[in-house]
């Protein structure tokens, strides 16, 4: 069970779609266990974003305490696959499955360098059933449990899936925030032919977007990409000709660096909407802050383990999306660090096995030097 290519098999065939809960769990537990680490696994929120099962694993050391954090859920496998996307299946070099690359494959390849490792201190994984979806009783609820039961990392690494084009290209050592907005402009149903008896909210949902396509929130900063508003949806849902709608409603999102914070977007942004659509109603969902991880010892140390078995020198990035790190900055240092990210999410998700060797050989570096930092 601590060889990394039958573990990544066993959770491969767990199938996950989040919200995950069950085997998935069992197959994890039974691989710490043997290893000595006490295993709690709990069911956390009620619906609509939960229930959410998660799994806190630590065992005791001494010297610098080291985390690591992933989930076991998966996005839903979708059309196409040349085997079932809950079969791993092995094929030349590449072990193909839902979860191979984000992230189970990590997770197989840590547990793996635990086994392998001689000396560890403290160590506690931080498993979440619920990454890939609303994230609201997932790792959340797992730093909860944490400050209950005083469990104190000082240095965290995530297992998601970083590398560019080769493996260890790439350590990620912040993200940007991100924030959905969701506009409704109310108006009154009428015929097209009695516009003077009707009120069309399109226009003003129109102008009110138009507006806010144009807005350019910055060039970016010393470490982060330029902000980015996105429009993601426009819906009327009018299947008559001859009706003026009574509302008309859109969606944004916002990825944001660290010139900004997501409340102040979203305030920024209904000012605009109520410039053109004075009644419309416009509701943020702020799913995480733009946070950094300044270089230092943390990515020095996980940089160097990768240079020792690759010859890598990973580029430090901020950039891609939300990950659980947005949660787990407020326990400790964080950075994030895993395979190649091309097949993630998509129709026969691959990781090469050689990758999978490798990686071991890197988190049992970062382990052995987190030991006696």
């Amino acid at each position: 069970m601590t060889d990394v290519l039958p573990l990544a098999c066993d959770l491969i065939a767990a199938e996950s779609v989040t919200p995950a809960r069950g085997r998935v769990f069992d197959v994890l537990e039974a691989a710490l266990v043997p290893l000595g680490f006490a295993v709690e696994r709990f069911v956390a929120g009620e619906a609509p974003d939960g229930p959410v099962e998660n799994l806190l694993a630590t065992r005791a050391g001494t010297g610098p305490h080291l985390a690591f954090a992933g989930h076991v859920d998966v996005v839903p496998p979708g059309e196409g696959w040349t085997a079932g996307a809950f079969v791993p299946d092995v094929r030349g070099d590449l072990l193909h499955g839902r979860g191979a690359v984000d992230m189970k494959g990590a997770i197989a390849a840590f547990v793996a360098a635990i086994a392998r490792a001689d000396d560890t201190g403290p160590l506690t994984l931080i498993i979440t059933g619920d990454e890939e979806g609303p994230a609201t009783y997932g790792t959340v609820s797992l730093i909860d449990r944490m400050h209950a039961r005083g469990i104190a990392p000082d240095l965290c690494l995530v297992g998601e899936p970083t590398s560019v084009a080769a493996l260890g290209d790439m350590v990620k050592i912040g993200r940007r925030g991100s924030v959905n907005i969701w506009i409704d402009v109310p108006g009154r149903q009428g015929h097209v032919a009695y516009p003077h008896l009707a009120d069309n909210p399109i226009p003003r949902l129109v102008a009110a977007l138009a507006a806010l396509d144009a807005l350019v929130l910055d060039e970016g900063s010393d470490w982060f990409q330029p902000s980015n508003l996105e429009i993601t949806d426009v819906t009327v849902g009018n299947p008559a000709t001859n009706v003026i709608p009574p509302r008309a409603t859109a969606r944004i999102s916002i990825r944001f660096n660290d010139l900004h914070h997501g409340e102040e977007l979203a305030a920024r942004v209904a000012d605009i909407v109520h410039r053109h659509a004075p009644d419309a109603v416009v509701t943020p969902r702020i799913s995480g802050e733009a946070f950094l991880t300044e270089p230092g010892a943390l990515s020095a140390l996980v940089s160097a383990a990768i240079h020792e078995v690759t010859g890598r020198v990973p580029e430090l990035s901020t950039t891609g999306g939300t990950s659980d790190a947005r949660f787990l900055r407020a326990l400790c240092p964080v950075v994030e660090f895993g395979l190649l990210n091309a097949t993630m999410h998509k129709t026969d998700e691959a990781v090469a096995l050689a990758d999978l060797e490798q990686l071991v050989a890197i988190y049992a570096a970062v382990i052995r030097r987190a030991a006696v930092a």
